[in-house]
């Protein structure tokens, strides 16, 4: 929702381990976004979170949580601005049941612009040129519900060329390079650093009929592109405020190749941070896109700043 990738409603992308075990459900009322307060927590613990109004939603098994998760919790709230982390959380026990029941009822198809995603046990009428994902709720999340997923998929609809090589870093369940080969790119590489969240897009592109024109691999946002001989015209990179700071030279060698980085998974107040940390390394923001305090940015290199934008 990465090196935290950010999900929709849900912005982290780790599994449960499928053993009948007790679970912890904390609900935080908050309105941080919970990619970043999982960024910030970086408890390898954590088994799931999802995000519904003004609620964050996390899970722990039962057996590793304890004092010193809530006193991380409390801290990680506290620096992200939380002004009484101590009222905000909620624990509750979950005996003998699995966390994915405790979401995946609450997920509906969703339309944006004339792209179409849905639960399998949802039918959905369709027009002329939808497009049409099915992503069942797994360990990894990104059903386009999250305000800054929905940036990025109705920015893509006006963006995408079919000459577009389009790298999706943090991919998560991977329906951004998903929907952008739908949209008609030549080819699409999604990288996240969790293997699990890799495992569940490569289940999700199976069910989709995706073939070899989408790549999926393990790797960490961070990673440099001197490593690749994928050359991407387009980089989506919808994660969280620290992980976009911390990727900022990676995006920024993309950008100075040539490509058109569209960011996401940032704050209204968040902007100012992130176009200062990219523009001190010759990338600048040429368009942005806000919703319910949500912000897409699109932002090129020097080179670039003729020609071949999004906006």
């Amino acid at each position: 929702m990465a090196s935290t990738s950010k999900t929709d409603h849900v912005s982290t992308d780790h599994a449960a381990s499928g053993h009948t075990q007790d679970w912890v459900q904390v609900d935080v009322r908050t309105s941080i976004d919970a990619g970043e307060l999982l960024g910030l927590l970086n408890d390898p613990a954590v088994t799931g979170a999802w995000q519904e109004d003004e609620q964050v939603h996390l899970y722990w098994p039962g057996h590793r949580c304890g004092p010193d998760t809530w006193q991380g919790l409390k801290l990680a709230l506290a620096q992200l601005g939380h002004a009484d982390p101590e009222r905000a959380i909620t624990i509750n026990r979950l005996p003998n049941e699995d966390w994915n029941a405790q979401w995946s009822r609450l997920v509906e198809p969703i339309r944006i612009g004339r792209v179409i995603i849905r639960p399998s046990w949802k039918e959905v009428p369709l027009h002329d040129h939808d497009i049409e994902l099915v992503i069942d709720p797994k360990q990894a999340f990104g059903t386009g519900h999250h305000a800054t997923t929905h940036l990025l998929i109705e920015w893509l609809q006006q963006c995408v060329t079919p000459t577009d090589r389009v790298l999706d870093v943090g991919t998560g369940s991977g329906v951004l390079a998903m929907v952008a080969l739908r949209l008609g790119a030549v080819t699409a590489v999604g990288e996240d650093f969790d293997p699990v969240a890799i495992d569940c897009a490569r289940d999700y592109a199976e069910t989709n009929g995706f073939d070899g024109r989408l790549t999926l691999i393990v790797r960490d946002a961070q990673a440099g592109p001197e490593q690749d001989r994928f050359e991407p015209t387009l980089v989506l990179a919808n994660l969280d405020r620290q992980t976009l700071l911390l990727a900022a030279d990676t995006l920024c060698q993309y950008a100075s190749g040539g490509a058109r980085l569209l960011l996401s998974g940032l704050l209204v107040e968040q902007r100012a941070e992130i176009e200062a940390a990219y523009a001190a390394r010759g990338v600048y923001v040429k368009a942005v896109r806000e919703r319910e305090g949500w912000l897409a940015l699109e932002a090129t290199g020097m080179e670039s700043c003729e020609g071949g934008l999004c906006s």
